[in-house]
Order: structure tokens, then sequence, then C-alpha cells
């Protein structure tokens, strides 16, 4: 049983969430029910951009609430999707007479409650459209996107949705900005330990201590690899060689790079994983134009991490480079 310094389990999600409210110095603000925060300034004219899912992966999706980042999010209960009324909530909080942009992962549950928000904002005469992140290569066939679950590849997305949504006064740009960036993400992630529920304690899943799996989700889903454990180098080369053909990345190709901490990594092992990642595109001719390591999105304190590559061309490099500031990601 993983120990966690919490109070009460079932009280883990509100309290986390006034933790983030103080942390922000009042830049955010509960808009409805549990689980439903926002911006407090948000100007008139503006495409909201409305984010969201369960809980237990800080600092996603709430602490991507920011200047340049998502405008609100919807937060559920530890790996559990927020409720339609909780979304709806934070729909209105941010709309601005211009439409709203759902971005989340694409998961079922998540994909039902955020549709039944939408509709129950357009009966309020809210405009919503929606971008689903699918950027896990493990999750199915490439020629299958539309089944892939989104991982570490939110973090890209709402990046770019909240510069297009800054920049942008129409809803439908935006959604093609952000589809277009969803479009050139991809993802995957590996574990070697499990994470746990803070309600229980108990692990997500189960691997053997002398083994590890490739691809596997952010919930502890199934991935593509169940092997013993083997080198950073070896494990790295592998990641890189499926996500690189997936889309395919060719040479002369520019992109960002995302090393994500999936819980309990240390920093140490999330640059050795990335000192061999440069080295696989640097033989392939792909520049990369920035790189981020650090913990985005995680799974508790699962053991392992996972590598996010996103191809530019010069709309999503400039919307990429814009300035962002929220509590779980920043750039100057």
């Amino acid at each position: 049983m993983s120990k966690k310094v919490i109070n009460d389990p079932s009280q883990v999600v509100p309290e986390l969430l006034e933790g983030l409210l103080r942390a922000n110095g009042g830049r955010i603000v509960q808009v409805g029910p549990m689980g439903s925060i926002a911006k407090a300034i948000i100007p008139e004219g503006k495409v909201g951009v409305l984010i969201g899912g369960g809980s237990g992966h800080e600092p996603l999706f709430h602490g991507f609430v920011g200047d340049g980042m998502a405008d609100g999010a919807a937060c559920g209960n530890i790996f559990a999707a927020p409720t339609p009324d909780v979304i709806l909530a934070v729909a209105r909080a941010v709309n601005r007479g211009a439409g709203v942009l759902f971005v989340y992962g694409n998961y079922a549950g998540d994909v039902m409650n955020f549709d039944l928000a939408a509709e129950m904002a357009a009966d309020e005469g809210i405009k919503v459209r929606t971008v689903l992140v699918h950027d896990d290569v493990a999750s199915a066939p490439s020629d299958q996107q539309g089944l892939r679950r989104g991982i570490a590849g939110d973090v890209f997305v709402v990046k770019i949705a909240g510069a297009a949504a800054t920049k942008l006064g129409d809803l439908d740009d935006v959604v093609r900005v952000t589809e277009k960036a969803s479009d050139a993400i991809r993802s995957m992630g590996v574990a070697v330990a499990a994470g746990s529920i803070p309600e229980t304690g108990e692990p997500t899943f189960v691997l053997g201590d002398d083994e590890i799996e490739i691809g596997m989700g952010v919930h502890g889903e199934p991935g593509v690899r169940r092997q013993k454990m083997a080198s950073s180098d070896e494990i790295v080369d592998f990641m890189a060689e499926q996500i690189l053909a997936d889309l395919p990345f060719v040479v002369g190709d520019e992109v960002c790079l995302l090393i994500n901490n999936l819980g309990s990594t240390t920093m140490m092992e999330l640059l050795i994983a990335t000192r061999r990642l440069f080295k696989a595109l640097d033989e392939r001719g792909i520049t990369v134009h920035d790189t981020t390591v650090g913990t985005f999105v995680t799974c508790q304190e699962m053991a392992g991490f996972s590598i996010t590559l996103m191809r530019l061309d010069d709309e999503l490099r400039r919307y990429y480079d814009m300035p962002a500031r929220s509590l779980g990601f920043n750039k100057a």
C-alpha cells in the first residue's frame, strides 16, 4: 500500500483545488460546483478554451489554466471524468460571446460527459466546438486515430489552443489551428512501477519487480510490450522508433520535444533519456525547436516517462513561441 500525505481520502480533490486556487493568488476562481474553475479575468469577445478530465494527473488539467493557456478547467474525481454540470458551469464562465472550445483527452467517459455538456450549452445559446487529443501511438493503429487515447500531448495542444485563442477572434479559426496541432503530435510512455489510488492506496496495475511495460496509458491501460527491465538507451530507442515511424517524421522536420515524468521518475533519469532521444533525432535529420523536460501529466507516483513530439510548421511555431503562464506550464 502506498503512503500519501493527505487528510480525508474522500476530500482529496476539493482540498487540492483549494490549494491550487490559493497558489494562483486570485487569478483563478471557482465558478460553480466543486471541480469548476476559471480565470478571474477573461476579455470580452475572446474565444474561451475549456479543458478538463479526471484529477490525479497533476498538473494536468487544472494546472494549465492561465495566461496564454486554458481559460477554465472542469475537474473530475481521481481518474474520473467531470460531470456535465461541472463542465457546463465552466463553459458559462469562460464564454465571452465568441464561443467555447473544449479540449480534452480521447476517453469514453470524458467524450460522453463533454458532449452532453456541449448540448446543454447549446441550449443556452453558447456555441461549442471540440478538439480531442489522441496522441498515444500505442493505443491503436495509425489508421485508427479516432481510437487513440490522449496522454502528454495534451500539454502541447492546450498550449497551441490557448495561444491561438488570444490572437484569433473566430472560434472556427481557433479550432482549425488546434486540430492541426493535435494531428501533428505523437507520444508513447513506459511504466516501470504503478501509481496508486488515494482513497485505497492500492496500485493501479501490477508489474513484476524486474518488468516494465512500454506503451502503457496514464491510468494503467495495457501497452504494446511487457518485458524485462532494460537500459535507458534500449527503451528510448524502441519508443523513438515507434513514434517517428507513425506520423511519419522525416528528414528536415522541426519538432517540439516533451519528456514527461509520469510521477516518481527523477530528473536524472529524464535527462539520460533526453540525451538518447536527441541522438535518434540527429541521426534522422530532425531539428528540435524547443525541449521541455519535467512533470506535466502523471498517474500519482507511477514510475516511468513519456516522449512527445509535435511537428511544427510556421503557424504552429508562432503560436508555440507565444508566452504562457500557468501553475503547470510556463513559456517566457
